[in-house]
């Protein structure tokens, strides 16, 4: 049987500078990518049940698993990002976090990470503004993602996530007014959820002392 992916909820009413009304319609689209994921993965389980795909079902194939790499980016790109907000959040890191700590490292300092994080938010476009680790080394860089499975950095683990598509702000600012709402999503970032996204970087150095 095809797993069925579920919808999550997230309690996010009463952010700093992202409306309410913007929240819910964001909910009901990211509710929209896990209902067409569950839709191709049924498709595409359909087309493999006989145990090959022929080449008349190759086009068909190619095209529902071409789909699946967006929709399926969209819903997880979209839970990542919703789970690393909070109410009354804390402007900066805590001095003794992982995040700031690795800020440090890869870029000299939190505010110089910051400013490379938010002109990526700033390109022109459409798309994601991802901070991603690197477990080989620890090491944290910021990339731009478009259309959710084009730029994710295979092997990478993201640890903050900000949507940069105009529905996730339009209803609070005009699109020239971009940098308003990524100042709005800096002031409602959970730090605590991004550190936990390090747990397995905590872990290792905490093996190694």
């Amino acid at each position: 049987m095809p797993k069925k992916y579920r919808a999550k909820s997230f309690n996010l009413h009463g952010l700093s500078g992202i409306s309410d009304r913007t929240l819910d319609m964001h909910f009901s689209l990211y509710e929209g990518y896990v209902k067409a994921t569950n839709d191709l993965t049924e498709e595409i389980a359909e087309l493999r049940q006989d145990g090959a795909i022929d080449q008349e079902e190759m086009p068909a194939y190619s095209e529902l698993t071409r789909r699946m790499g967006f929709e399926y980016n969209g819903m997880v790109l979209h839970e990542y990002y919703f789970s690393n907000m909070r109410r009354e959040a804390s402007a900066r890191p805590a001095g003794d976090s992982w995040f700031l700590r690795r800020a440090e490292e890869s870029f000299g300092g939190y505010d110089q990470w910051k400013t490379d994080f938010v002109s990526v938010g700033k390109m022109r476009g459409v798309g994601w503004a991802i901070c991603y680790q690197d477990p080989s080394d620890g090491r944290i860089t910021n990339h731009w993602t478009s259309l959710h499975e084009h730029g994710n950095v295979a092997g990478s683990i993201p640890i903050l996530v900000m949507d940069v598509w105009e529905h996730a702000f339009l209803l609070d600012y005009a699109p020239s007014k971009r940098g308003d709402y990524i100042d709005a999503f800096f002031a409602n970032i959970d730090w605590k959820a991004v550190d936990l996204r390090m747990q397995l970087d905590t872990m290792a150095h905490s093996s190694a002392a």
